[in-house]
């Protein structure tokens, strides 16, 4: 499959911007990774991008995500693509066997702190963050709650990469696409 038809897909049953913009988010990091391991970056970048395109038709976890393979099988996406968007969610019971796997499971929450603090920063921009920058927030609890910091911690260790080397693979993943992000903020060209 094609990132074309992958985010195709995405725009045909996700309207919400910022869902979107979490699926760019997680393929960027998952392009940024597939390079640094000599994988197919293509792969990658489809399973980022359609990790959660069913988000909005089936939103509980009751649902989410294996209620959206019937429309994937539909769509000619290969099963190997299926089973690392299954093994996304701990609650299919489709376990994270392949490098692809924990490497969507670990980029998928990361970015979500990483966008929040982002946001927060006077600048609004992922040029000057830092994981020292993210590293402070991550000690907040209450910032970003719905950002599970023992999901990440988890699945960044089942991936095989510290912590704040990830978080700081990540943020250079995501300044690739920062304006797509709405992080491009008022600092440009990066640091």
């Amino acid at each position: 499959m094609k990132r074309d038809e992958a985010l195709a897909i995405v725009r045909e049953f996700v309207k919400n911007e910022n869902l979107v913009r979490h699926m760019l988010a997680v393929e960027a990091a998952m392009a940024w990774y597939a390079e640094h391991f000599g994988e197919e970056a293509e792969k990658w970048r489809v399973v980022g991008l359609l990790h959660d395109f069913d988000w909005e038709i089936h939103p509980t976890l009751d649902e989410h995500p294996q209620a959206g393979v019937p429309i994937l099988r539909e769509r000619g996406v290969p099963e190997e693509i299926i089973l690392a968007i299954l093994s996304h969610a701990d609650h299919t019971g489709v376990l994270r066997e392949t490098r692809l796997e924990k490497a969507l499971s670990a980029c998928d929450e990361i970015t979500g702190l990483i966008t929040a603090v982002a946001l927060v920063r006077p600048s609004r921009s992922l040029h000057d963050l830092t994981a020292s920058s993210v590293k402070k927030k991550w000690k907040d609890r209450a910032f970003a709650a719905g950002a599970s910091r023992e999901e990440i911690e988890n699945s960044t260790a089942e991936f095989g990469v510290p912590l704040w080397e990830h978080v700081d693979n990540v943020i250079v993943a995501m300044r690739r696409i920062a304006p797509e992000l709405g992080l491009e903020g008022n600092v440009h060209g990066g640091v």
